[in-house]
């Protein structure tokens, strides 16, 4: 028995080695064929679907701006020059390189002895004149008192001519008496004649003395003047700059001691292109007083001030190209004449455009829409303006579309995507929830054993959670972390 026991347990072990070796024999015949008709089959390519970002073409009315770099430039500026040539002999206090200098204000003093030497030469003129006058006023009116008496006795010698005319018609008189009635006449007029020609010289040399008064009269106040111009003030209050001046210098007539500015009339002069510049004219074709705001990016802080612009040059420039725009400037403080600055114009508002990123649209004026069944379309749009790294377009059937936001090379029309709308996900990470006690404990736990968080993230988090409205996005980065 136990022979045949041991001979059928053999036979059983026999069987199912031949039997599993069989089923091995099998399966590499079956995968040998398998693999034999794969290789004569034609591959097929699964469609390979992109996941892009999203974002909802919406009209609204945008009110664009214009940046460009500009130069502080003062309106109020002036050379302080010397009129007249001389020594320096006193300076203020206050003219140096930066100096603050009021209205009126004593600047420089010139070496006044020369001119004060002109000025009694002139007056000592003025009074030689005004002698001149008077000696030829008095000797006009003797001319005249003169032509008078001549012509008193012009006409009694006329009279007795004719006096002895008449008596030798009458036959009582002799020719002899006559002719020298006549000779007598004859030097009357010729006496009254020449008294005429002394009125007319003395009246020349009123006029002459007249002249003369007039000239010594300038003459003087010259002299004044220039004992005036050697005394130099500030016409108005404003800083020092470009100052060369030393006490003692001799400067030469005309020649620029300094320059007053004033620091608080403050204008940015700016370039822009035509193209730019006609987008700032109204209907009428007149510079629109659009606000600018002007800054000064300095290290760790920037200075900035606000204006309005005033006016625009009257022409192009000499090799220049666009136009010259200034913008009169609010106040201004920290900002001096010279300052290189970046100005931000606000332009006229555009209505019924979109704003989109700039990497929505390519270089030949089109984005790429959602259509059916995820797939993408190229729809043509019209620029109409950049604004940084955004851009404003018009276009037919562009508003209410999904507009691919983040462009690449392997998208186009035609290709299936997966979108991610951008509205959805800001509105997620502004969600606000509320929490019940038991899941707010378990979220307070999760923090305070977390090894990942540092007590700055964790303190902030438990702020976060002690709150009655908690953010959505909070929630679910603690849940994820314990599998909930």
């Amino acid at each position: 028995m136990r022979f045949l026991r041991q001979s059928l347990i053999g036979v059983f072990l026999a069987s199912l080695t031949l039997a599993l070796l069989i089923y091995a024999a099998q399966m590499i015949v079956g995968a040998v064929q398998e693999f034999m008709a794969r290789d004569s089959q034609p591959v097929q390519g699964r469609e390979r679907v992109f996941t892009v970002n999203v974002r909802t073409a919406e009209l609204e009315t945008v009110t664009p701006y214009l940046e460009v770099f500009g130069e502080v430039q003062s309106r109020r500026r002036l050379e302080l020059r010397a009129a007249v040539g001389g020594r320096v002999i006193a300076l203020s206090e206050n003219f140096e390189e930066g100096g603050r200098v009021s209205a009126g204000e004593v600047l420089v003093e010139l070496d006044p002895a020369d001119a004060l030497s002109e000025l009694d030469s002139a007056k000592s003129d003025l009074l030689d004149a005004q002698v001149e006058q008077r000696d030829a006023e008095r000797s006009l009116l003797l001319a005249r008192d003169e032509l008078k008496a001549a012509e008193a006795q012009a006409q009694l010698r006329e009279r007795a001519l004719k006096r002895q005319q008449d008596l030798a018609e009458r036959g009582f008189g002799s020719e002899a008496s006559v002719e020298t009635a006549e000779l007598a006449a004859a030097s009357a007029r010729q006496a009254v004649l020449a008294r005429r020609i002394a009125v007319a010289q003395a009246e020349s040399r009123v006029d002459q003395a007249a002249t003369r008064l007039a000239r010594a009269r300038i003459a003087l106040e010259t002299a004044e003047r220039d004992l005036e111009d050697l005394t130099i003030r500030a016409r108005f209050d404003g800083t020092l700059s470009g100052v060369t001046l030393v006490e003692g210098r001799l400067v030469a007539a005309n020649e620029k001691l300094a320059e007053l500015v004033d620091p608080r009339a403050l204008e940015v002069a700016f370039r822009v292109s035509t193209a730019q510049y006609v987008r700032l004219l109204d209907e009428e074709g007149r510079l629109i007083p659009a606000p600018v705001r002007v800054s000064l990016e300095v290290t760790g802080a920037d200075v900035s001030a606000t204006g309005v612009i005033s006016r625009d040059s009257g022409t192009a420039g000499e090799g220049q190209s666009g136009r010259l725009i200034f913008a009169r400037l609010n106040d201004a403080p920290g900002f001096k004449p010279g300052d290189f600055v970046t100005v931000s114009v606000t332009e006229q508002p555009l209505e019924n455009v979109v704003r989109l990123p700039s990497s929505a649209l390519d270089a030949s004026g089109t984005v790429l829409v959602l259509g059916q069944d995820e797939r993408l379309e190229m729809l043509p749009v019209e620029l109409v303006r950049r604004q940084g790294n955004e851009v404003l377009l018009r276009g037919d059937g562009l508003a209410g579309r999904e507009v691919v936001i983040g462009r690449t090379p392997l998208l186009g029309t035609g290709v299936r995507v997966r979108p991610l709308r951008t509205e959805a996900r800001a509105d997620l990470a502004q969600e606000m929830i509320e929490l019940t006690e038991e899941r707010r404990s378990t979220l307070v736990s999760v923090v305070e054993t977390s090894e990942r968080l540092s007590d700055e993230a964790k303190a902030k988090a438990l702020r976060l959670l002690a709150e009655t409205r908690v953010p959505a996005r909070l929630v679910r980065q603690l849940e994820s972390r314990t599998g909930g």
